[in-house]
C-alpha cells in the first residue's frame, strides 16, 4: 500500500512557477508508476503526467509539454511536478496517483487505473 501527501500548490500570478511535491510512505514507492491529475471546478479529472517506477519513463498530456516537468526521488520516496509559464487555465486542485503495480511497464492515463490517491494541493493562477 501507498500513501499520498501532495504539497507546494498556492497562488501565483500567469507567467509563474511552482514546484508540487507528492511524498510517499509505504514499502512499494520505488515499485510504483506515479501519475499527476488535476481538476478544475466542474469538470472531470485530467491526466496530466506520469512517470514510471524508474523515473526513465515519462509520459505528458499534450496541453502540458514543455511546461510542466515530472521527476522523482526514490530515495526520497517522492515526485515533482515542476510547472513554469503558468496560466489562469492551470487552475485546479492537483493530485498524484500511484497505480498499485509493481514495476509496471504501462504508463496509464487514465484515472481509473490509479489504485491511491493524495488529497490534493491546490493551484490558483491569477490573471
Amino acid at each position: 500500500q501507498v500513501q499520498l501527501v501532495e504539497s507546494g500548490g498556492g497562488l501565483v500570478q500567469a507567467g509563474g512557477s511552482l514546484r508540487l511535491s507528492c511524498v510517499a510512505s509505504g514499502r512499494t514507492f520505488g515499485a510504483s508508476n506515479i501519475g499527476w491529475f488535476r481538476q478544475a471546478p466542474g469538470k472531470e479529472r485530467e491526466f496530466v503526467a506520469a512517470i514510471n517506477w524508474s523515473g526513465r519513463i515519462i509520459r505528458y498530456e499534450d496541453s502540458v509539454k514543455g511546461r510542466f516537468t515530472i521527476s522523482r526521488d526514490n530515495g526520497k520516496t517522492s515526485v515533482y511536478l515542476q510547472i513554469h509559464s503558468l496560466k489562469p487555465d492551470d487552475t485546479a486542485v492537483y493530485l498524484c496517483a500511484a497505480d498499485g503495480n509493481s514495476y509496471g511497464s504501462i504508463l496509464n492515463s487514465a484515472a481509473q487505473r490509479y489504485v491511491y490517491w493524495g488529497q490534493g494541493t491546490q493551484v490558483t493562477v491569477s490573471s
